[in-house]
């Protein structure tokens, strides 16, 4: 049987799960939340570069991505940052819609799928 590997596994959920080659992280939120959007933007992605990395792939081998804001007027402010993070030509299929998150002062919440 093929092996499942989690990182940081808890009660509710595993920062990461990689299974056959995919990578597949949780939904990543800035851990400073007092930062503007492209502020927590920045933190997030910069987690799941880690986290990535932590499985051994990077941001050139994603497939999807699932993006929250609390607010849809903060995607523009999002997309600066996400944009020139992104490697050139290599956008993973993506879905971006406002939603009530969790905490209030969490204004992004990014969740990618990733291969090696």
């Amino acid at each position: 049987m093929p092996k499942i590997d989690r990182t940081e596994p808890g009660a509710i959920l595993s920062k990461a799960v990689e299974y056959h080659g995919f990578v597949y992280l949780q939904g990543v939120t800035a851990k400073d939340t007092s930062k503007d959007i492209k502020g927590q933007t920045a933190d997030v992605l910069a987690q799941i570069d880690h986290l990535l990395e932590t499985h051994g792939t990077d941001k050139t081998r994603l497939l999807q991505a699932l993006i929250w804001v609390k607010n849809i007027r903060d995607r523009d402010g999002m997309n600066e940052v996400w944009t020139p993070w992104l490697p050139k030509g290599a956008a993973p299929a993506r879905a971006c819609v406002q939603a009530e998150l969790a905490n209030p002062s969490i204004l992004v919440e990014i969740m990618v799928t990733a291969c090696k």
